[in-house]
């Protein structure tokens, strides 16, 4: 990291402290020390800082793993299909951005589907995905937590 400046160093290693940090506090103990859109700042400085300078990544980054963990009583289930981390959306170039990145997929599995959509405002929760096998309920699972098999 000898290229990059000292003080965007230290910048890096107090925001992923950070944004560990109020994650636990949030996914863990259920509390909420400062506000989703504080938070989400937070992360977008780490996001632009890994990405001007990608040697700050680290394999422990907020950037690089989902927050909270799961219970031990939960099984991991194999998903049909990649479940995507639709990352925030702060501005129209987001959201041209994200277009893309969804329609690339689609060309590079041979999908002629024009994608549609349905945009809200954040609602913070779990992604369930419900799986029905002859109209029951087989599985119903989330996306996962990067260290098992529901990888996106």
């Amino acid at each position: 990291m000898t290229s990059i400046p000292k003080d965007i160093q230290t910048r890096s290693v107090k925001l992923r402290e950070a944004i560990n940090h109020y994650r636990t506090e949030y996914h863990v103990y259920d509390r909420e020390s400062i506000s989703p859109e504080a938070l989400d700042s937070l992360k977008r400085e780490l996001s632009e800082l890994e990405t001007k300078y990608p040697a700050l990544i680290t394999p422990d980054s907020p950037t690089q793993r989902v927050a909270g963990e799961a219970l031990a009583k939960f099984q991991k289930a194999p998903h049909k299909v990649p479940q995507w981390s639709l990352n925030d959306a702060f501005s129209e170039d987001d959201m041209r951005e994200f277009d893309a990145r969804v329609k690339r997929f689609l060309r590079e599995h041979a999908i002629t589907e024009e994608p549609e959509y349905v945009c809200e405002l954040k609602i913070d929760g779990l992604k369930i995905v419900l799986t029905y096998e002859n109209g029951s309920l087989a599985t119903a699972a989330t996306r996962g937590d990067q260290q098992g098999t529901q990888r996106e």
